[in-house]
């Protein structure tokens, strides 16, 4: 893995394939995922604690089955703000930021300024989520929300050339 003048990490075939291999699965040993990528123990591990330090490796997580923990809600919600100004629009971040419930946060365009996925419980939990965080919230002019009835695909992997 090379740096490049941005500070932003180059990353050859070896890391690549790091990557898509962890991506299956985070938690295989060293040694295994050595073997999966046809590297030495030490050079795998090397190369690992690279790519989490340079930040392309953000954190290893365990992805739950909502359905086999709990009943939960899931919404696809759009926000729309009344000022976009970057101080409107990084002060609503920092709001969604600190809220557990909201899973993702996209900036998007155009349309509307926000689309999020909401995890909660149940409907009321849903109301008192929708209520802290745009009701409440003078500059939020619209919110639009889509409830999911079934989850056909989920699969949070970042697609990498080889």
């Amino acid at each position: 893995m090379n740096e490049t003048s941005t500070s932003s990490p180059r990353l050859d075939a070896v890391d690549r394939r790091l990557l898509n291999l962890l991506q299956e699965d985070a938690w295989v040993t060293n040694q295994t995922l050595a073997e999966r990528a046809h590297l030495s123990a030490p050079t795998c591990l090397r190369r690992v604690r690279r790519l989490m330090e340079a930040g392309v490796i953000e954190r290893t997580i365990a992805i739950v089955a909502p359905e086999k923990v709990a009943p939960m809600l899931t919404a696809i919600v759009e926000v729309t703000l009344e000022r976009q100004g970057a101080e409107h629009l990084d002060a609503f971040e920092a709001l969604i930021r600190d809220e557990p419930a909201v899973q993702q946060c996209y900036r998007v365009s155009p349309g509307p300024d926000f689309v999020l996925i909401v995890v909660v419980p149940d409907m009321p939990a849903y109301h008192a989520l929708m209520h802290r965080l745009f009701t409440a919230q003078a500059n939020v002019r619209n919110v639009r929300s889509f409830f999911a009835v079934k989850r056909s695909k989920f699969a949070p992997r970042v697609p990498l050339p080889q």
